[in-house]
């Protein structure tokens, strides 16, 4: 299984527009930061996980020509607005398929209407297939995915375990129950939004808090603002087996 960050930023994306602030300043390519998804690979199978604004920029960056599917954690802009960007997939392959949770479809339909109705369908609007999830397993290609429940502040959110890797964005809770799901995963993604803490994310203690409870071989932290700091000395301060994202990262399981 390949795994490739297509993005590791926080809403605003690295460097914000108009930001002076030093990390936004930097030239480190490991401090840009485009809004935060994933894309698995494994055997003849590819899935992206979320897809935000830049999910144009990310495909032409990693070359991707086919996938078989859209996972979403949650209803947000950053993980969901780059929903248009998938005629070129619609048009290649046919009616893209989309896995989400009842009210994320809900707020996908109303965003994107003209993607989901099918009455009076625009001749160059693509057309996908809707999967609802829910808090149990369920199968993309040929492998078992987990549903893991988590909490952004108010908001439902979900994490999900494929087989040893596990990928948690937007996290600021986990109950007992949802933690026991992960335990046994080899690499273990989870947001670490900045030092201070935050209503609705982990901040970095609160992340690493959770991965060493969890006890994954690696871990890797993303959904990072410009106020982590910069990635090179952020880093050096880690325990050895946490390690930063950074955009068009590929990591193998």
């Amino acid at each position: 299984m390949e795994i490739t960050f297509l993005g590791t930023g926080t809403s605003q994306g690295v460097p914000i527009i108009g930001s002076k602030h030093p990390v936004c300043q930097s030239d480190d390519p490991k401090d840009k930061r485009l809004r935060v998804s994933v894309l698995i690979s494994w055997n003849e199978f590819t899935y992206v996980i979320d897809c935000g604004p830049d999910f144009r920029q990310q495909m032409l960056a990693n070359q991707v020509s086919r996938i078989d599917g859209i996972v979403f954690t949650h209803e947000h802009a950053d993980h969901t607005m780059g929903m248009d960007d998938i005629r070129p997939f619609f048009f290649r392959q046919g009616d893209i398929p989309v896995y989400a949770h009842k009210r994320v479809l809900k707020a996908l339909r109303k965003r994107f209407d003209y993607i989901f109705s099918s009455e009076n369908k625009y001749p160059g609007a693509p057309s996908v297939i809707e999967h609802e999830l829910t808090n149990s397993p369920f199968i993309l290609g040929n492998l078992e995915v987990i549903p893991i429940n988590t909490m952004h502040n108010r908001l439902q959110v979900f994490g999900f375990r494929f087989q040893d890797f596990a990928y948690l964005t937007d996290v600021k809770t986990v109950e007992d129950e949802e933690k026991s799901k992960l335990l046994g995963v080899q690499v273990l993604v989870v947001n670490a939004l900045r030092i201070e803490p935050h209503h609705s994310h982990f901040n970095l203690e609160e992340a690493l808090e959770f991965i060493d409870e969890i006890k994954p071989k690696r871990a890797y932290l993303t959904h990072i603002s410009h106020l982590l700091g910069f990635h090179a000395e952020v880093e050096k301060t880690l325990p050895d087996h946490v390690f930063i994202a950074y955009d068009n990262l590929k990591i193998t399981i």
